[in-house]
């Protein structure tokens, strides 16, 4: 029964001819592998990001004071 159940299947469980359990696949399976086309075809509609409305958005609910200036970047380039 449980590969049936693997392969798909659902059974349904009875005592005395009244339906109490269900048995069947958990839908919470992911995928491992999407194709790439799959994840551009998703991108190309996803909504436009407006970089500055956001900055904006996180300075008003984070502050602005402990942010990274260019010049305190450490990823950014070196001056020399």
């Amino acid at each position: 029964m449980l590969d049936d159940v693997e392969a798909g299947e659902t059974y349904h469980v009875t005592r005395n001819g009244v339906e109490i359990a269900e048995v069947r696949p958990l839908e919470t399976r992911r995928r491992r592998f999407v194709p790439v086309q799959e994840v551009q075809r998703a991108w190309r509609n996803a909504p436009r990001v407006d970089h500055a409305a956001m900055r904006a958005e996180a300075d008003a609910f984070f502050g602005d004071e402990d942010r990274v200036s260019g010049q305190d970047d450490p990823w950014g380039k070196s001056g020399g």
